[in-house]
């Protein structure tokens, strides 16, 4: 809501006089607002946005160009890192509830739409998805703030925004490989396992998670460690040799957090993933 002033002067022989000063108020009938369906995001995740546009006054607002940045920051010394990519066709756009033909969209980073109309008494919607990219902050307390701006004759430019934080989930991943891959009946074989975590909170003993093998065939004489620190059964796993069961006890998985960094030169984002090795060995039963 604006206020104006407004005062007249009359002049005569010399003498000029003024009125009183009346003030007014612009009511600003169109407003806009910004909301992502997933107040989180992880590296190459995609989103949903909603713009949403209210005109609560009499007259119809036509022509309007919406314009999203994208989550758009500034990076070096004159540069612009922008961390979302617009899905392109996925726009769509409604009056009063009731899709619309798609409007134009004349450039995709910053994303500019053109052409929409608010109906008097009545709203305007415009849906579409962007991907988290390679330019998008990663690790504890990183965010994307992505603002609109709505734009067009008769108004001045209205913005709203709307701010995504990086998951601070664990975020885990496990590989297994063999060897030897060929072994003589009787034979020792080695099991390693690869446990990643790409998310920026490390696994925690109580994180409780539970790791779960059934060898086939069975081993006998198990040894087990994880990262190089031996494991006992009883306090670290349990193993059944009869049906060739293992599984780790509460609490004795951890893995550490994954590293981030951003290219100095770039821009770029990149991550390195923690890493916990589990080792069991045993020979074929």
């Amino acid at each position: 809501m604006a206020t104006f002033y407004n005062q007249a002067t009359l002049s005569y022989n010399g003498t000029v006089t003024s009125s009183n000063i009346t003030a007014g108020e612009i009511i600003d009938v169109l407003s806009v607002s910004k909301n992502a369906v997933s107040d989180t995001y992880s590296a190459g995740s995609g989103n949903v946005y909603i713009i949403s546009l209210v005109n609560t006054g009499s007259s119809c607002f036509r022509d309007l160009t919406v314009t999203d940045d994208l989550g758009g920051y500034s990076f070096g010394e004159s540069g612009t890192a922008v961390p979302l990519t617009y899905n392109e066709g996925s726009l769509t756009y409604y009056v009063n509830g009731v899709q619309q033909a798609d409007p134009a969209v004349t450039s995709v980073s910053p994303l500019t739409v053109t052409g929409i109309s608010v109906p008097a008494g009545g709203n305007a919607m415009l849906i579409y998805s962007a991907e988290a990219n390679s330019f998008a902050p990663l690790g504890t307390d990183a965010e994307i703030v992505n603002t609109v701006t709505v734009s067009g004759s008769g108004i001045s430019d209205m913005t709203a925004s709307e701010t995504i934080a990086y998951s601070g989930d664990a975020d885990l991943a496990i590989s297994k490989s063999l060897s030897p891959a060929a072994v003589e009946e009787n034979g020792e074989v080695t099991y390693t396992f690869i446990i990643q975590n790409y998310g920026a909170v490390p696994v925690e003993a109580d994180g409780n998670v539970v790791f779960t093998d059934t060898f086939a065939p069975a081993l006998t004489g198990l040894t087990a460690e994880l990262n190089g620190e031996p494991w006992t059964s009883g306090t670290n796993y349990a193993y059944d040799p009869d049906t060739g069961v293992f599984t780790s006890l509460d609490g004795q998985i951890t893995v550490p957090a994954a590293q981030f960094a951003q290219d100095t030169d770039s821009g770029m984002w990149s991550s390195q993933a923690g890493v916990s090795t589990l080792v069991i060995r045993g020979r074929l039963a």
